[in-house]
């Protein structure tokens, strides 16, 4: 099972690499949507260390967002989907290994911008750190949560809106942990361990349960 998993990390990132477009797409949206706001909002330094935390998981959601609908969308077209799952290896390895190269693509690359957002928005050391853990906990579940959406609504018309309503509710919890962690770091004497425990503990359950769950919704689509 771990060569298979092995297989599909590599086969999705030699594919990424001959559409580095889609790549890069979602790395300069993030870059975009950080960059903006001391544009639009002003240079006052208070300000933008109040509002970094937030608008650093936001841009961190939607741009993890723009890669999920095509996490499955090439193999359904190609006929690839169909010869998986009908692999004799485990759906949900399989599952995993995309939702791997997934992060790798779209949360990783966020996880190591995530310094110089801190030096944009005149973030203290300590703040810095703790959204590089956060973002490093969180991003995971974005991508482990977001392959379920993606394999409810494979090969659907509009797939893309119907997406987002699935599972923006979802994010809820982890925007609102790992912005919380930020800014309880720039708090004196506040608590930062709770909301990264937290964190991890979403990471847990979502690798637990999201491949199980992406496999049988990826059954049910290709019905």
């Amino acid at each position: 099972m771990l060569k298979v998993f092995i297989t599909i990390v590599k086969r999705d990132l030699l594919l990424a690499l001959r559409r580095r477009s889609d790549v890069l797409t979602t790395l300069f949206f993030f870059i975009i949507v950080i960059s903006l706001f001391p544009l639009g909002i002003g240079a006052e330094k208070n300000t933008l260390r109040h509002i970094a935390p937030g608008v650093a998981w936001i841009a961190a959601l939607l741009a993890s967002m723009l890669a999920l609908e095509r996490l499955f969308e090439n193999d359904h077209a190609d006929g690839t989907l169909e010869q998986m799952l009908i692999a004799p290896q485990p759906l949900s390895i399989i599952v995993m290994g995309k939702i791997f190269t997934h992060w790798l693509l779209t949360g990783l690359p966020i996880v190591l911008i995530a310094p110089l957002v801190g030096l944009q928005y005149y973030l203290p050391s300590d703040a810095v750190i703790a959204m590089t853990l956060s973002l490093l906990l969180g991003t995971p579940v974005l991508s482990l949560i977001g392959a379920i959406g993606a394999a409810l609504t494979l090969g659907l018309r509009g797939g893309g809106i119907l997406l987002s309503l699935l599972i923006l509710p979802l994010y809820i919890p982890v925007l609102v942990y790992g912005s919380g962690a930020v800014t309880a770091s720039m708090m004196v004497d506040a608590p930062v361990q709770p909301y990264f425990m937290l964190l991890g503990a979403f990471v847990v359950l979502a690798l637990v349960f999201a491949p199980w769950a992406t496999a049988a919704a990826l059954r049910i689509s290709s019905e």
